[in-house]
């Protein structure tokens, strides 16, 4: 097997120096007196002898190889289609081809057989530049660990751990959660129940505060709003049991999953009601396959890519390593949330 053009090849086809070749390869000719003519006739030679740069050497030369990590915790990279987090690989992939950067994807096995949140697992992602993060909880040693020793990061979504020393860029969940129930309460809605999933991740946290903080405004009762179930927990009865308490309007949060709204869906369909005639329901995100349901838009393409440009930013240096950002979210009107019934219904 022949091998591989080294510089030196480059060098005699060039009929240049190595040294000459190193800079023109590296980009380094800023300031030098190299001729336009000497730097093509090496770009050229290289083309021809098909020299492809070690990354490795690369990135010990330059300290930088122009390649992005992007880290999973779960076994496998959420790539379908219609998956939630599908719309932010899009974007992540799209501003990275826009700044001329490869992207390096890790899944939480590494191959390694630790924990995907072990240090062991996570330092994987040093062979890049710099690398984003995706998941609803942070592993918080690591990832100081690895702000402790200069690594630029970015975390997709809104964090707080590490006594706010992440950066990030995510969603304000809190506005546009209190953007869906401020407009049901300008409809006349004095019973509403809040459904949640039970994790503690704190995209749930600030839908809650959202919430809470509408119906605070609005002078309404917060007391035994908010629930806690699992997708599998909510059905027919308990819809039924709420609208019999004199609820008038559910809202659900929307997970990357999707279960708990479908099911919510499902059991109002179940329930024999009819929205918003019956029920008002809104979905504090947009189920998949269901415009309209009443909610927000959460803008994924735009996370996935801001979050590439923030990452860039870091490795440069343009901005700051503990830069944070929040975007905001596109209200869905829909056609699930009305006017609260003004009587009793049957």
């Amino acid at each position: 097997m022949a091998r591989a053009p080294r510089q030196a090849d480059i060098a005699a086809a060039a009929g240049v120096s190595q040294t000459t070749v190193s800079l023109v390869l590296s980009g380094s000719t800023d300031g030098s007196r190299l001729a336009e003519a000497t730097r093509q006739r090496v770009l050229a030679a290289a083309e021809q002898l098909g020299y492809v740069p070690d990354p490795v050497a690369t990135r010990l030369a330059s300290s930088r190889n122009r390649m992005l990590g992007v880290y999973t915790f779960a076994t496998a990279f959420p790539t379908a289609v219609d998956g939630f987090y599908y719309p932010i690989l899009a974007g992540i992939e799209a501003e990275a081809a826009a700044l001329g950067q490869d992207l390096v994807l890790f899944t939480g096995t590494g191959g390694s057989g630790e924990r995907p949140d072990h240090r062991a697992a996570i330092r994987r992602t040093r062979i890049a530049d710099g690398c984003l993060f995706f998941g609803r909880h942070v592993p918080e040693e690591p990832i100081d660990w690895l702000l402790g020793d200069g690594f630029p990061l970015v975390y997709v979504g809104r964090r707080d751990e590490l006594g706010g020393r992440i950066p990030f860029v995510g969603v304000d969940y809190v506005a546009a959660s209190a953007e869906v129930v401020g407009r049901l309460a300008a409809l006349g809605h004095r019973q509403i129940r809040y459904l949640r999933c039970g994790d503690d991740a704190l995209s749930s946290t600030d839908r809650e505060q959202g919430v809470l903080a509408a119906l605070r405004t609005a002078r309404l009762p917060v007391r035994r709003v908010v629930v806690r179930a699992e997708a599998e927990a909510v059905d027919a009865g308990l819809i039924s049991r709420w609208v019999a308490d004199g609820v008038t309007a559910v809202v659900v949060e929307e997970t990357d999953t999707g279960d708990l709204s479908a099911a919510a869906l499902a059991a109002v369909e179940s329930a024999g009601l009819v929205c918003p005639r019956d029920l008002s329901l809104a979905v504090l995100g947009q189920p998949k396959d269901r415009p309209d349901v009443s909610g927000f838009e959460v803008p994924r393409w735009e996370l996935g890519r801001r979050s590439v440009r923030l990452l860039v930013d870091q490795i440069t240096g343009a901005r700051r390593r503990t830069d944070q950002q929040l975007l905001a979210c596109r209200p869905v009107p829909g056609s699930t949330v009305g006017a609260a019934p003004t009587a009793p219904r049957r």
